[in-house]
């Protein structure tokens, strides 16, 4: 993700339940209403992942809400959105999720040089055990920082 980079939507829920493995840039197509609802921040990854079909990668469950003054022009929010890779990435994605059990899931979307922009991850879902372990760390270092704070 680039510095100049506008992040319009996290999905937090990811990285509480999966470990990202690694992680690529793909382009969305987009119709003029969703871009517009895009950039007013009407965007929800919860719940999404992403599949592929015919050679083709898709968003699945990613929500965009109508825009207001779209009229006849908005499209359905849950509709499947394309995204844009090479297809050597693509086929890449595709076979280490079929092999090794992993998931193809959203994780940010932001705006670059006036394009939205999807960040996926390969990701491995967490056990219940692994999901306390993290906690726990996030615990011990927010209380790490209150004590230092308090003392400097």
């Amino acid at each position: 993700m680039n510095e100049e980079a506008q992040v319009i939507a996290r999905n937090k829920k990811a990285y509480h339940d999966y470990f990202v493995l690694e992680t690529y840039e793909a382009g969305i197509e987009l119709f003029g209403t969703e871009i517009k609802s895009i950039r007013a921040g009407r965007v929800n990854l919860k719940d999404s992942f992403c599949s592929v079909d015919g050679g083709e990668m898709f968003a699945i469950g990613m929500h965009i809400s109508p825009y207001e003054m779209g009229n006849r022009f908005n499209r359905d929010p849950l509709r499947k959105k394309k995204l844009l890779l090479h297809k050597r990435e693509i086929m890449k994605l595709f076979g280490e999720s079929q092999q090794q059990g992993l998931s193809i899931i959203p994780l940010n979307l932001y705006i670059v040089n006036g394009r939205a922009k999807l960040e996926i991850g390969l990701c491995k879902g967490k056990k219940l055990y692994d999901k306390r372990a993290t906690q726990a760390k996030k615990d011990a270092e927010r209380t790490m920082q209150r004590e230092f704070k308090e003392r400097y």
